[in-house]
């Protein structure tokens, strides 16, 4: 039985939830200033803007109701 299912939906909200609780505590600790963390956190970040951005292209668009059989549905 799987605990934590593995999907698109589950490892997007993982990696955004990841990233804003990184930011959150380097902010409490006053860590920000430091330059490798800059790095890791702003880099992280854009590694999920290029995923999002591949998704996004990858994605193909579904149609509701195939052309052939076309409905009236003022009916």
């Amino acid at each position: 039985m799987k605990q934590f299912p593995v999907n698109k939906n589950s490892l997007a909200l993982t990696v955004v939830s990841i990233l804003g609780i990184g930011f959150f505590i380097a902010g409490l600790l006053h860590i920000l200033d430091y330059f490798i963390v800059k790095v890791l956190l702003f880099g992280s970040f854009g590694v999920l803007v290029i995923i999002a951005f591949w998704y996004a292209f990858k994605n193909d668009g579904k149609k509701n109701r195939p052309e052939e059989q076309l409905q009236d549905d003022l009916q």
